[in-house]
């Protein structure tokens, strides 16, 4: 027995998604069937599939459902957030131009600007370890990570989903593909971690690469260069606003400091449409 489901691909900086929309058609989505549509040669390919579905909070617009490549179901992802937006606007599903979304880590505001791109109310970043969650006994901004024997310095940060950023000499050198899936899986990060390795340009300006849990390094990462500029921030290394440069292309990110929300903007973009028959 097979059925028809009908997708749209995105991309936000290179960071891809497929888009479903489970408002106007049943979906039925297994990690097995999540895995299939993120396969790259058997099925669509994407880093992340986004579901949209109808709320059942008043005041809020939409339920957002994100799903890594490997099938699990996780707390937020910036990139789709914006490609999100985009996405209800061009599929009819609402008319207004901000909305309120919500996520299994809170609500978000996502906004279409006038210029294409989407700007994106992330939230207060969560910096208390247990909250992160993140295993420590000291609330420093900064603090030691054993990976591989190595002692690297990195700071946590929520973004409704867990980051590890430390600050490297130059990206292109970083080891992300040695250290990512290391930090990633570490006992210290009980719900796993995004890694990222952040590169300080000058005050308003860093490079960001980010192995992202469940799905490995992506060409961008939305939450990450959020994360990244938390700690650029906290650790007095940048000056709110921040463009970060990413292998797909640049987000801007504004942050005030602790107890203040994250702004996040950047470009979302509208790939292809079609359906597939999954067994």
């Amino acid at each position: 027995m097979s059925s028809t489901l009908a997708f749209t691909k995105m991309q936000g900086l290179g960071n891809d998604f497929v888009m479903i929309d489970a408002v106007r058609q049943t979906v039925d989505l297994s990690p097995e069937r999540v895995r299939a549509l993120a396969d790259r040669h058997f099925g669509v390919g994407c880093d992340q599939l986004l579901v949209v579905e109808a709320s059942t909070t008043p005041g809020v617009d939409f339920r957002y459902r994100i799903f890594n490549a490997d099938g699990g179901e996780v707390e937020q992802c910036g990139n789709g957030a914006r490609c999100f937006a985009r996405f209800v606007f061009e599929q009819g599903l609402t008319d207004k131009r901000e909305i309120r979304v919500e996520t299994r880590k809170g609500i978000i505001t996502p906004r279409l600007e006038d210029d294409g791109r989407v700007t994106v109310d992330m939230g207060v970043p969560v910096l208390t370890p247990a909250e992160v969650p993140f295993i420590s006994d000291s609330d420093a901004w900064v603090q030691p990570l054993d990976v591989a024997g190595n002692s690297v310095a990195i700071t946590a940060v929520s973004m409704g989903n867990p980051h590890a950023v430390q600050v490297v000499a130059n990206v292109d050198s970083a080891p992300v593909a040695e250290q990512g899936p290391l930090i990633e899986r570490h006992a210290r990060f009980p719900a796993r971690v995004n890694a990222g390795f952040l590169q300080i340009v000058d005050e308003h300006r860093v490079r960001l690469r980010v192995y992202e849990r469940g799905a490995g390094e992506t060409l961008a990462c939305g939450t990450g260069a959020c994360a990244a500029v938390v700690t650029g921030i906290l650790r007095e290394l940048v000056a709110t606003p921040v463009t970060v440069e990413t292998r797909g292309g640049e987000l801007t990110i504004a942050w005030d400091g602790p107890g203040t929300p994250v702004m996040m903007s950047g470009p979302a973009v509208t790939v292809f449409k079609g359906e597939i028959s999954l067994a």
